[in-house]
């Protein structure tokens, strides 16, 4: 890759966004890292190298331009994590955090607005998380609820070990549909 446009966007983040945060766009950032040789380098490796040489970029910045610089080589999909791939979906719902809490964890509200999918309920926090099973058996949900204010509240979803590109991008779909059948049915 000869270098990236100044409206290329990585790991989910536009080139200006990151040189505001960094100091550095997408292209200066492939270029250095190119010239260090991180094309050869594992996930592990490249953020050894932004470690080192950018320290007071944080972990969280670390991560996001090695994903990026990963995404722009071709050595990483979109979704995809060292675990397989996972997807990220939330929705903002007119109910308290308490009722749309016990929409996921009621057995019998859970099934008029996801229909069909048996899951497992690992560990839950009252009105904070729950760490799922899928009712595949194989793939994991984290699903956090937040208080957006009054009578406000919002879910997101992170499932996670999902096989490839094409399974993550047809569950972040899924996902958006069944969120939205559990806005219209608590907000009805």
């Amino acid at each position: 890759m000869a270098g990236a446009k100044k409206s290329d966007q990585y790991a989910g983040i536009g080139s200006s966004a990151v040189e505001a945060k960094t100091g550095k766009g997408w292209a200066d950032w492939l270029k250095r890292l190119d010239a260090a040789g991180c094309k050869e380098m594992n996930h592990k490796e490249i953020v050894a190298v932004v470690s080192k040489r950018y320290p007071r970029l944080g972990g969280w910045w670390v991560q996001m331009v090695t994903v990026g610089y990963e995404q722009a080589h071709g050595l990483r999909e979109k979704h995809q994590k060292p675990t397989g791939y996972e997807i990220g979906v939330s929705k903002t719902v007119g109910v308290s955090v308490s009722k749309l809490y016990s929409a996921w964890k009621d057995a019998r509200t859970r099934r008029l607005w996801l229909p069909g999918e048996k899951v497992t309920i690992r560990k839950a926090n009252a009105n904070k998380s729950m760490r799922i099973t899928w009712s595949d058996g194989e793939t994991d949900l984290d699903v956090n609820f937040y208080s957006k204010g009054r009578g406000k509240a919002q879910v997101a979803i992170q499932h996670g070990k999902l096989k490839n590109a094409k399974d993550a991008a047809k569950r972040k779909a899924y996902w958006g549909k069944r969120l939205a059948d559990l806005k219209a049915h608590l907000e009805a």
